[in-house]
């Protein structure tokens, strides 16, 4: 077994002596940002559950006073959701949004896979960049920006912005007159999302003619449509009517008499596994109908932001149980992260929690009866609360909660409540 060990943040004795401890275990380097010669040969599954809890307690078992929360990153997993796309979605060029989750190991291998970046900030723009990659792998997908920053963008060659109002082309015709503009348009809102943006960004059906007259006049460049269906979208018969009001987009533009644009940004709002699959179908029916022959004679560029999809499920966050209590038989439990930490997103989103308790005295946790059970957060917020209700064996201060598909809008949201700091929790990236 090949492990490779990537610290994001050491802040404790533990991840030194552990960095040492695998470093006897590496049989050969990876390679360097931009070497993708070599990924051809490297795991592209994700890691098994049996060899992923084996990996996590080696670590715990290294060092005997180690009760830090810690990330696992599954590097096989990223590398098989690449391929899951590509196999897909051949056509469409992910631009990973950097927002969800900008862990360095996790975006030098998304930069090492040939990934796009939809960056929405300076320093989200600089983080990029300093992994190697150049500037024309980059979409300033943020429609209103400080000034500062395109500046900024102008500086370093990141010639591709979204923009959906006048105030914006203002800037960036003062600012950043050479930059290829995408106009991002405001969808109807059928996709079922969980979380929508119309309401913030896109400009309405009324407004799209004269923005696309004020570039014209300001001698700016609009190349092509964006749009955004919803985060974690469950009816993907929206991108049918996205991608048709793109091409009326597209067809009034010409009417216009602007340059024949040729960028598509279908926006993010996909997830991994079955859902993806019928959300890609319903892209490539929708792409069929209304651009048969840009795509017929490969003249149209079709881009996409998705976060979630790449981020999510090769993440597991690992948390140890630092005080207990039980009252009127429900077992309350504190453990080492919570909701002012990585599990901030627990506050606006109820997804279904995956969680694993680790029982150091038995691993496996079989035939152990279990309690309805409460879990705490560290801070001192009432409102910390992890798990309520659910099922757990009897755990004991310095036993551990394992949490799965724990990547994306986790670490990315967190803060620093109490002095528990989100931004040091270490990552330990792992193949087989």
């Amino acid at each position: 077994m090949d492990i490779f060990l990537v610290i994001s943040c050491i802040r404790n004795s533990f991840f030194n002596k552990f960095s040492s401890f695998l470093s006897n275990k590496v049989s050969k380097l990876r390679p360097m940002v931009g070497e993708t010669k070599l990924i051809k040969n490297r795991v592209t599954k994700p890691v098994s559950r049996d060899d992923l809890f084996h990996f996590i307690k080696s670590a715990i078992s290294n060092e005997q006073q180690q009760t830090d929360p810690f990330y696992v990153l599954d590097l096989g997993a990223i590398r098989s959701l690449v391929e899951t796309w590509f196999d897909n979605l051949p056509v469409v060029q992910p631009f990973y949004a950097v927002k969800c989750n900008p862990n360095p190991a996790f975006l030098k291998e998304m930069a090492a896979l040939g990934t796009g970046f939809d960056c929405a900030s300076l320093p989200e723009i600089e983080t990029i960049l300093s992994l190697g990659v150049s500037p024309d792998r980059i979409v300033f997908a943020n429609t209103c920006k400080p000034e500062s920053h395109i500046k900024y963008a102008a500086k370093v060659g990141v010639n591709l912005t979204t923009f959906d109002s006048n105030c914006e082309l203002e800037k960036i015709k003062k600012w950043h007159p050479k930059c290829a503009l995408l106009i991002r348009i405001k969808v109807p809102e059928t996709s079922g999302a969980t979380f929508k943006f119309g309401s913030k960004f896109g400009a309405l059906p009324e407004e799209i003619v004269p923005l696309l007259k004020a570039a014209q006049e300001a001698k700016l460049q609009v190349v092509g449509v964006s749009f955004h269906i919803g985060s974690r979208a469950i009816n993907f018969h929206a991108f049918e009517d996205a991608i048709g009001a793109a091409k009326a987009t597209f067809d009034t533009a010409a009417q216009l008499g602007l340059p024949k644009m040729h960028i598509l940004d279908i926006g993010g709002g996909f997830t991994s596994g079955p859902k993806f699959t019928d959300a890609a179908s319903a892209v490539k029916v929708a792409l069929q109908k209304y651009f048969p022959d840009e795509l017929a004679d490969g003249n149209l560029k079709i881009i996409a932001e998705p976060g979630r999809f790449f981020a999510n499920s090769p993440f597991t966050l690992t948390t140890s149980v630092i005080g207990k209590r039980e009252r009127a038989e429900v077992k309350e439990y504190w453990i080492s992260d919570g909701i002012s930490g990585s599990m901030n997103f627990l506050k606006y989103d109820h997804d279904e929690v995956i969680c694993t308790p680790l029982i150091m005295k038995n691993p496996t946790c079989k035939e152990l009866k279990t309690w309805s059970s409460t879990v705490f957060g560290p801070t001192c917020d009432a409102a910390d609360t992890v798990l309520k209700g659910f099922e757990l064996p009897e755990l004991d201060v310095n036993d551990w909660l394992v949490f799965h598909n724990m990547g994306a809008y986790t670490s990315s949201r967190g803060n620093d409540f109490n002095g528990f700091k989100t931004s040091a929790i270490p990552t330990i990236a792992y193949e087989n």
